[in-house]
């Protein structure tokens, strides 16, 4: 693998077209699996998110996790190569707001992407999955006002996501957007809140992203420029 290549994030279009309501499936998954053995996104018609590491690619809709069908489609997804670049431990517990003030001296700088992993003992996970959306397509916020939420208690499993630079805001969630798994590979969700107990951090640095937009007429006519973006990610998220 080419150095440039090991540094690169492949997303599939934006945050902010997802908020507008862009949720046809663009991409397989067959193909997202040659851009990386890492990654997060959701499907065709917003059913679910998508968890990828170690190259296992899983599909979580009403909390429940299964293995991905190669010709599933997704109208979102974020894919890169993972690779140890900063490693921690943390043997203490830890709330989400802690997690991340540590996430954020660990990192050389908040102005670049980064992909990261946590593995280990979890005190309590929340998490989230969207529902299946039928067209006419509403907004991301309406489609997530009724989403269901569930929560992990004294749980082995794996966060696995990025972090976005605030300056990005738009093209990905700034901060960290981080999805779940259990060990057993049988539940989780989007991260809403967490708090640890025993976990190792990973975290690689990306300089390079590779953003890919769609020709799709419901791309190109969508509205992307009237949202009030940190707003309508922070409901939606």
């Amino acid at each position: 693998m080419s150095n440039k290549e090991k540094l690169t994030i492949h997303q599939t279009s934006t945050m902010i077209a997802l908020l507008d309501g862009v949720f046809d499936g663009v991409v397989t998954y067959k193909d997202l699996a040659k851009k990386g053995d890492f990654g997060i996104g959701t499907f065709n018609q917003l059913d679910g998110e998508m968890i990828a590491f170690d190259g296992e690619f899983y599909h979580i809709a009403d909390g429940k996790a299964a293995p991905i069908s190669e010709d599933a489609k997704t109208p979102f997804a974020i894919m890169t190569t993972f690779y140890e670049d900063i490693s921690y431990r943390v043997e203490k517990e830890m709330n989400r707001e802690q997690l991340e003030t540590l996430m954020n001296e660990l990192i050389p700088s908040p102005n670049l992407f980064y992909a990261v992993r946590i593995d280990g003992k979890f005190k309590e996970v929340k998490t989230r999955t969207v529902a299946k959306q039928e067209k006419p397509y509403p907004s991301m916020v309406d489609a997530a006002a009724d989403q269901p939420t569930f929560t992990s208690s004294d749980v082995n499993g794996t966060l696995a996501g990025f972090y976005t630079p605030e300056y990005s805001s738009g093209i990905g969630v700034p901060g960290y957007h981080l999805h779940f798994i259990d060990e057993y590979k049988k539940e989780g969700g989007h991260v809403l809140d967490v708090s640890v107990q025993d976990v190792t951090i990973q975290i690689c640095k990306k300089t390079k992203l590779n953003l890919n937009l769609s020709e799709t007429s419901e791309f190109l006519s969508a509205n992307l420029e009237d949202h009030d973006v940190e707003e309508e990610i922070a409901t939606a998220e």
